[in-house]
């Protein structure tokens, strides 16, 4: 049957998710019990299995986002594992599973104690999620278009001090038209926010992770076209404040470097990333007094 003409033909799209998941267990809901975050890998698993189901040519890779390093789940950066086919499951869906759970598992172990909190590598998970899709742009095959996007799975409070890294990634995923999808678990992330606001993304907050599948599901597994035919969970008021680059801050007022761009929430004579020197503003001129009418 002829399509209409004018209509859209995706039968050379290809679908490329990749999963951001934190599991540094610093978080606060895996110290409140750690059994969450085996309830975050299966959700995670499930929902991934979910987006390579919509189409064979679909593509999947998740990325471990620690507080030490950040490292790929799958797919391997080396030879992939030997999976024996079981009947009635689909062989890909085992694979992500195990090598998944394997690669977890490898990382946890190595991973060197902490005695205190540490904040999660997310600026930097995001930056590898990004090269991966610039590469596998980059080796599709002509006439492929690949449609890319990044979701980032997180219960970590964001950190200030990962503020340029943040909008480098944000800029540059809408450079290349990479939608980014956060999906907070714990406290709003208003540096996520606006990146999902600059790339045309979707961003949610539960408050807890009862039913975490369902909206993972419902919100996230569209695409973008087809959520503008969905009914979802209203947008946000996104906070544009920026981080102060002395205290790491969220300010509403502060001093930029016209070298840089840098800010700071007081002046300094001394920009501390470029080094540019400033001069300093005198005090200002005495108002002149008003003559009294004789």
């Amino acid at each position: 049957m002829e399509k209409p003409a004018g209509e859209n033909d995706d039968s050379g799209s290809v679908s490329l998710l990749v999963i951001v998941l934190d599991t540094n267990p610093s978080q606060r809901i895996v110290r409140q019990n750690p059994d969450n975050l085996s309830q975050c890998l299966d959700a995670c698993l499930a929902f991934g299995n979910a987006h390579l189901m919509q189409k064979a040519q679909n593509k999947l890779a998740v990325i471990s986002c620690h507080h030490h390093a950040t490292d790929f789940l799958y797919p391997m950066p080396v030879k992939q594992l030997e999976v024996r086919q079981v009947d009635g499951q689909y062989e890909v869906f085992s694979l992500v599973e195990k090598t998944v759970k394997q690669r977890l598992s490898h990382i946890i172990t190595n991973a060197p104690k902490i005695t205190q909190p540490n904040e999660s590598l997310l600026a930097g998970s995001m930056s590898m999620a990004l090269c991966y899709v610039a590469r596998v742009q980059r080796n599709a095959q002509p006439g492929v278009k690949i449609q890319s996007r990044i979701l980032v799975l997180t219960g970590s409070n964001e950190c200030a001090s990962q503020y340029m890294t943040y909008m480098n990634v944000f800029f540059t995923a809408q450079k290349l038209g990479i939608v980014i999808d956060v999906c907070a678990l714990d406290k709003s992330l208003s540096l996520l926010q606006q990146g999902c606001d600059i790339t045309g993304g979707q961003y949610l907050r539960l408050t807890q992770l009862d039913g975490l599948l369902q909206y993972l599901l419902w919100v996230f597994l569209p695409d973008p076209k087809t959520r503008q035919m969905l009914v979802l969970p209203p947008p946000t008021k996104v906070d544009y404040r920026a981080a102060c680059f002395c205290h790491r801050e969220m300010i509403d007022i502060g001093y930029v470097c016209s070298v840089c761009l840098s800010i700071f929430c007081k002046f300094s004579p001394i920009c501390t990333t470029c080094h540019t020197v400033f001069k300093v503003p005198g005090p200002l001129p005495p108002k002149p007094k008003k003559k009294k009418k004789v």
